[in-house]
């Protein structure tokens, strides 16, 4: 009996920003599999059976969901945000790579979630509204000189840059170490938002500007969001918001003298 394996995102954690296909995903599942603090956000009323696991076992957990379905599981792999998005379904095909071999005749399925940088974007306006990147300051599948590299070009390039994982307890020097990277083609006064737990009850979102960034501030909870040359903030009377125009211009706009609201 083939089996099935759907890799879903839950979004950012509140019900109503999972899509109905997720939800009816993990409604008919036999088995849930996923880190366990993502597994704790599926609603308890799903009836599917919950393997729960570690943060840095994602081989492993790709492999037990693939060996769930080949023994017939209709198998969902839980990820938070978007589950394409540094997360579980490249785990998962990584595995099937790996072994062309096992679980020929399991079928296997991604279904989309909101990522992070999304939901901090909505928080604010629009800092997404031209191009943009989402880069991942750990080094644990790659070299930091990588990230560097990759941090020096994106900011050169003069894109919108969303920074994941920023910032570590073993990690803790290089979020300073990639805002020092990224300063040397932006202006102190470029804005920047803050937003952690998004979509969380605990959630906080702060706009502010590259030379008021506050490295102690970040944690692996944080999403940051580095604006481009033209992104803008309107600050109302009503509450800032940040915005990249559709259209590029070579006209960057003038820094702030106060912090933002």
């Amino acid at each position: 009996m083939n089996g099935r394996v759907t890799v879903v995102g839950l979004g950012p954690g509140r019900p109503d920003w999972c899509t109905p296909a997720v939800t009816a995903r993990l409604a008919a599942a036999t088995d849930l599999v996923g880190y366990t603090s993502y597994l704790a956000m599926v609603d308890p009323a799903h009836p599917g059976r919950r393997h729960p696991s570690g943060n840095r076992v994602e081989s492993e957990r790709a492999r037990q969901a693939l060996d769930l379905a080949a023994a017939g599981g209709d198998v969902v792999v839980v990820s938070s945000g978007d589950p394409g998005v540094f997360a579980m379904a490249s785990a998962v095909l990584e595995q099937l790579d790996a072994h062309p071999d096992l679980w020929r005749d399991v079928d296997v399925d991604v279904q989309p979630g909101i990522t992070a940088a999304q939901a901090v974007a909505s928080r604010v306006g629009a800092p997404l509204g031209h191009d943009f990147c989402v880069i991942s300051l750990s080094d644990v599948l790659k070299p930091w000189a990588i990230i560097e590299r990759r941090l020096d070009a994106a900011a050169a390039a003069d894109f919108v840059i969303a920074l994941y994982n920023p910032r570590s307890v073993h990690r803790p020097h290089q979020f300073t170490d990639a805002i020092a990277v990224i300063a040397r083609h932006r202006a102190p006064h470029t804005p920047v938002v803050v937003g952690r737990h998004v979509g969380r009850n605990d959630e906080t979102v702060t706009i502010t500007y590259l030379a008021r960034l506050d490295p102690d501030s970040i944690d692996m909870s944080t999403i940051v969001v580095i604006g481009s040359s033209t992104t803008r903030v309107l600050d109302r009377p009503a509450g800032s918001s940040m915005y990249t125009p559709r259209a590029h211009t070579t006209t960057a706009p003038t820094g702030p003298t106060e912090p933002f609201r």
